[in-house]
């Protein structure tokens, strides 16, 4: 089966409901105040079995001004208009207005509808159809079929049947490799079935019983049902009408504009950028801030225009913008938007959507080559400007597609070009970063650690976690990711939780290397009963820093041994009582406070502190006051 959506346009009381009504024998005129006022309001839904495995889901709009907007909600995602004029009166307000909507959201052909052609006579009607020719030059549907109609006689209905099964066969079809998106624009509850949300699917695909989001609150739910023309079904595609009944979601909590998604895929975003080109008949230019009424897929929100090429736009010309929201929405790259004037409100411009996560503009050549390449560059050359804006972070499989218009097939295969090209490196299962990025850290790694032994050149290198801050503080995981390739370009070496550059090492000057000597000897001759470091370096006439840097490299060197804060041992007279411990342990099970002072001969003061650290290095367990030996201890030293 394919799918194909066509949606009415034209003035009020042109007869676009009761087209639809003889066309498919469903009106689309469901409310009770539509009935009794005999006017559209809202937008209307019908369908129309085309034959050959074609089916044409039709969208009927409100052609009163006051309801523009309604309509906008109706025609986001339609692939053919019915242009409708009434034999009777031509073009009107409406007409002008509905067509250039269509001709913004880039609606790529249709037909053009004289209705109540019961009514005029065959000259009039030429004349009519003159008059349409001459105001559709110029746009999309110049050149399409002008049809005479009467919705009360059947004149003309298998004529225009038979032209749009044909305009309707050269739609091309919606590729499956895509983020399933379903714009909300009903909303309801059934007794006995709860929340059901219908819209057009604009892309992907959603079945039964699968996990849902509604952007952009959050919301979750499961589908419990799905119909379309009114039939249930196991699945809905792209361009399919489709009803989805929500469990777990209540009706009140969602409304027309919201979108329907697979969980995690899309992301709320308070800024657009976009092309945007504003109507010849537009009033005055597009100024910087100007407040207007945003249109995308079903949803309108309040915005501010940010011209980003020049400080204004005049009518009849195009540029790029920023637009900011007043609300969040959720959209794609390539969405189709219109803009329409706070007051008087009047559609004036529209364009389409480039990024939808972006940095707040400044206007420069920068900006504007970049929004060239998001507009008309190929996938890959999109795709690596997303990775390169974000920088040294680096950006997610799943924000990239959030980002970017490609399905999940799509963007895979542009990655792996990106990455063959060695342009984008992966740094972390499913995270990226682009390769000049990854060049600019490294510089800056390099320098970090350049400046850090110059200031610190008794010191054997940064902790990492520092390096990680002076980096701009990068997620842990693509942080230490991209450590390892420097490390592995020879920029610099890893030492644990240490850092230096790859040529650095602790060169200590005569004056420097007798003190270190000094301190180790005093720890070396007190053996177990060492004194403190400050006694040493009081001792040896040393303090400040460079005592403090000089015991770190005793310490790190392995000749010192923490044993607890304040308290060190020299290696080696802590290896001779290990082992004597160790011994009496094996001949004795067990060994107590005051056995181990007279073992080593030393006070408590030191006893009590050295048991502990036996504890902590896994070699001795606590039993009550006592200590044994532990089952499966490593060797001691």
């Amino acid at each position: 089966m394919r799918h194909v959506v066509a949606g009415t346009a034209g003035h009020i009381d042109h007869g676009k409901s009761s087209l639809v009504l003889a066309l498919t024998g469903i009106d689309p005129d469901r409310l009770k105040e539509e009935k009794e006022r005999g006017i559209t309001i809202d937008i209307g839904f019908a369908h129309l079995d085309l034959g050959d495995g074609l089916t044409l889901g039709v969208v009927d709009v409100p052609g009163h001004e006051r309801f523009v907007k309604n309509m906008l909600a109706g025609v986001g995602g339609i692939d053919l208009v019915m242009l409708i004029i009434a034999a009777d009166e031509g073009v009107m307000p409406q007409t002008r207005e509905h067509l250039a909507i269509c001709q913004l959201l880039r609606v790529r052909s249709g037909v053009v509808v004289l209705t109540k052609a019961d009514l005029a006579e065959p000259d009039w009607l030429e004349l009519v159809r003159e008059d349409v020719r001459s105001f559709l030059r110029g746009t999309f549907l110049a050149g399409a079929p002008i049809l005479p109609v009467s919705a009360k006689t059947g004149e003309g209905l298998p004529a225009l049947r038979e032209s749009l099964a044909t305009l309707a066969r050269g739609v091309p079809g919606r590729g499956t490799d895509a983020t399933f998106r379903l714009p909300i624009d009903r909303v309801f509850t059934i007794r006995g079935f709860g929340t059901v949300v219908t819209g057009t699917v604009a892309a992907g695909e959603l079945a039964l019983d699968e996990r849902v989001e509604v952007y952009p609150h959050g919301l979750q739910a499961k589908v419990r049902g799905i119909q379309t023309h009114g039939q249930p079904v196991s699945a809905a595609v792209a361009g399919q009408r489709a009803a989805v009944n929500l469990q777990g979601v209540e009706r009140a909590a969602i409304e027309r504009g919201d979108v329907l998604s697979l969980p995690g895929l899309l992301q709320p975003t308070y800024m657009l950028d976009a092309t945007c080109e504003l109507l010849a008949d537009a009033l005055a230019p597009l100024e910087t801030r100007q407040r207007v009424r945003l249109h995308v897929g079903t949803s309108e929100v309040m915005a501010r225009v940010h011209p980003v090429t020049a400080s204004a736009i005049e009518p009849g010309q195009r540029g790029y913008v920023q637009l900011r929201l007043e609300a969040p929405i959720v959209a794609l790259p390539r969405d189709r938007y219109v803009i329409r004037s706070y007051s008087p409100m009047v559609t004036i411009g529209g364009g389409e959507l480039l990024d939808v996560a972006p940095a707040k503009a400044r206007r420069s050549p920068a900006l504007t080559a970049r929004l060239q390449i998001l507009e008309t560059g190929i996938p890959e050359a999109i795709l690596e400007a997303h990775v390169q804006r974000v920088g040294g972070r680096g950006i997610r499989t799943a924000d990239l597609r959030a980002r970017t218009s490609f399905g999940p097939e799509a963007l895979r295969a542009h990655l792996q070009t990106l990455i063959a090209r060695e342009r984008v490196l992966v740094v972390d299962r499913e995270w990226y970063v682009h390769v000049e990025a990854a060049q600019k850290l490294r510089a800056e790694a390099a320098a970090a650690l350049a400046a850090f032994h110059a200031r610190e050149p008794l010191k054997p290198g940064m902790s990492k976690e520092e390096l990680r801050t002076r980096l701009g503080g990068l997620d842990e995981r693509v942080f230490l990711a991209l450590l390892e390739r420097f490390a592995a370009a020879g920029v610099l070496v890893i030492d644990k939780d240490k850092v230096r550059g790859a040529d650095h090492a602790v060169r200590l000057t005569p004056a420097q290397q007798a003190a270190s000597d000094r301190i180790e000897a005093e720890f070396r001759e007190a053996g177990v009963a060492p004194p403190t470091l400050e006694e040493a370096f009081a001792k040896v006439g040393l303090a400040g820093s460079s005592a403090q840097a000089l015991a770190q490299l005793l310490v790190e060197s392995r000749r010192l041994v923490r044993i607890r804060e304040g308290l060190y041992f020299h290696a080696e007279p802590l290896q001779v009582a290990v082992d004597r411990v160790v011994a009496f342990l094996r001949e004795n099970q067990a060994i107590t406070p005051q056995q181990i002072k007279d073992l080593l001969g030393i006070s408590r003061k030191y006893a009590i502190p050295l048991l502990e650290w036996l504890d902590t290095q896994r070699l001795t367990l606590r039993v009550g006051d006592k200590r044994v030996l532990r089952e499966g201890a490593p060797s001691p030293g």
